[in-house]
């Protein structure tokens, strides 16, 4: 691993009076972000056979085979292993996640305009214009590989290249909304995803390639023709004579396939810390409860070389920069049996936990998926609801390996991030579904919110959710409780107590804004010091590491710990 990163399991040796933490600033960026240089090999074309490619090799996942992994053979060879639980590897020392290829600290490092929440991973010259494009301007050029939804990639002359998709699961309106919405929260969360975008645009736009063919799910290549575009078309919402899609720009870089959730990327110099111990992808399982995308599996994944050169995008050196894609299965999408759907952010497919426990109990146990409705007048966000939605019991479709190695480190960490969402975000979020019917807007909003504060409350009431630690005038120690800001328990529930190395009891100063500041002793260069800091409703406490470095150079904060209680 090196010693780049701090494991966070270190930190626990701070009881034995050992100093868990260097007196330096935390790791903020990464060096994953550092260009590489990687082997060149043959990859010949059909445009030019001879081709010669210094970019990682692509990465093929067949979705059989990766459903199949996690069902059945890595349960299996995880029941036979001895292994034992750990926290994320690379978490820093004030208990966070640094910049990398992975994860950009957005929201939950500083207020994120409306505007930007709604921009997500767009950029100006990304945005269609529809209504001022000219007939036969947007060249079809490939068939939509992969997937459950419907499309075609589209060539638009001084935006890029799109993929359109429309609402393929018979719920009008949703799939489309789900993409938009989800994009933007998990790129205001951190992750990189792709720009997406609802457009509503006249057949007379789209100009057809001619040859053109496509693979589907089962690997068999098919013709996408005038009458395959035509039955896309077809079950696409309108507006009028105007046809909804969604249409998610073409990632920048050479594209090498999807992550996977655990292990590295062999041809990846940069890539040395095991997926499934990156506390990122562990707490995103989180994000993904909120939204219930639990289609979050490596296929809707994509990673990209980033070459020096942009002009010769599979050319070294460059690095691999890691995305999110395709969040339409969330927000209360279907499969086709009702069984299955009424299972899905509750249970897995293939779950062998609850096969075990039926078999046990005779099946007698009423489970809360067969219970679960769908909202009267609201059937397109299916079996999206608050009532039986349990975020410490959340699953997605089929195991994920990062997933399951969540600890409560790890969660607590997003859960930080999400409670910067304000009711006005969420509300925002809910309106870029683009809904023809505002009540659907308004149950959207609800929901989502509602999911959100059951989140909060379950993982800011264990650990200490004070953050955003800070010096200020050099003796005053300042935080913000989330758990306040947030109203995740009532005002007078918050009684602030703080102390000095254990014993030494310090003033404590709570205001309304959920700000909360310690008063220090003046520093006296009487070494290492921890700051201990209770706020009454989480059972944990927050420990400050402090570098008392004399009167001149005062105090440095070195590190944070959240103890378990």
């Amino acid at each position: 691993m090196g010693s780049r990163y701090f494991p966070f399991v270190l930190l626990l040796s701070a009881c034995a009076g050992q100093r868990p933490f260097a007196p330096r600033p935390p790791l903020a960026h990464d060096t994953d972000l550092a260009p590489v240089n990687v082997p060149c090999h043959d990859a010949p074309s059909e445009k030019d056979p001879k081709h010669v490619s210094c970019a990682p090799e692509p990465y093929v996942s067949p979705l059989v085979w990766d459903g199949m992994d996690n069902s059945v053979f890595r349960p299996i060879s995880d029941a036979l292993a001895i292994s034992t639980a750990k926290e994320a590897v690379n978490a820093n020392s004030i208990d966070e996640v640094a910049d990398s290829a992975w994860f950009t600290n957005r929201i939950g490092v500083g207020a994120i305009s409306l505007e930007d929440l709604r921009n997500g991973a767009c950029r100006p010259s990304q945005y269609l214009a529809p209504s001022s494009a000219i007939d036969g301007s947007w060249v079809i050029d490939q068939g939509k590989p992969n997937g459950d939804s419907l499309g075609f990639r589209v060539r638009v002359r001084g935006n890029g290249k799109y993929m359109f998709k429309n609402d393929a699961d018979n719920t009008p309106e949703r799939a489309t909304a789900a993409s938009v919405i989800g994009a933007a929260a998990y790129y205001a969360v951190g992750f990189f995803t792709s720009c997406e975008q609802i457009i509503y645009f006249r057949r007379s736009l789209l100009k057809l390639t001619p040859g053109l063919r496509y693979e589907g799910n089962n690997g068999m290549e098919h013709v996408f023709d005038r009458k395959a575009l035509e039955m896309v078309l077809s079950q696409a919402n309108k507006r009028g004579e105007l046809i909804r899609m969604q249409a998610s720009a073409w990632l920048p870089g050479y594209l090498i396939g999807p992550f996977r959730y655990e292990g590295t990327r062999g041809d990846d110099p940069n890539d040395i810390i095991p997926h499934e111990d990156r506390r990122e992808l562990r707490g995103a399982r989180l994000l993904a409860a909120w939204l219930n995308h639990f289609d979050s599996r490596e296929q809707n994944t994509m990673d990209s070389w980033i070459a020096d050169r942009p002009a010769v995008p599979d050319s070294s050196p460059g690095y691999v920069r890691h995305y999110y894609l395709d969040t339409s299965d969330s927000l209360g999408s279907e499969w086709a049996w009702d069984g299955v759907s009424r299972r899905l952010g509750r249970s897995y497919v293939l779950d062998w936990g609850d096969i075990g426990s039926d078999f046990l109990t005779l099946g007698i146990p009423t489970r809360n998926w067969e219970a679960v409705q769908r909202a009267p007048g609201h059937e397109k966000f299916g079996y999206f609801d608050v009532a039986t939605f349990d975020p410490e019991r959340w699953k997605n479709e089929y195991p994920n390996p990062a997933f399951g190695r969540m600890t409560e480190r790890d969660g607590a960490w997003m859960a930080r991030i999400l409670a910067h969402f304000t009711k006005e975000m969420v509300r925002t979020l809910a309106e870029m579904g683009d809904f023809s019917d505002p009540a659907d807007t308004d149950y959207l909003a609800y929901v989502l919110e509602a999911r959100l504060e059951r989140i909060l409350d379950r993982y800011l009431t264990r650990l200490s959710p004070l953050s955003h630690v800070h010096l200020e005038s050099g003796t005053n120690l300042c935080a913000l409780d989330l758990a306040r800001y947030r109203h995740v328990r009532e005002g007078s529930a918050f009684r602030y107590e703080a102390r000095f190395d254990v014993n030494e009891p310090l003033p404590t100063r709570a205001e309304s804004d959920g700000r909360v500041c310690v008063a220090l002793p003046r520093p006296s260069s009487s070494g290492y010091r921890v700051v201990s800091i209770s706020n009454g409703v989480a059972q944990g406490v927050l420990a400050v590491h402090l570098h008392d470095r004399g009167a001149v150079r005062g105090y440095l904060i070195s590190g944070l710990e959240r103890r378990l209680p």
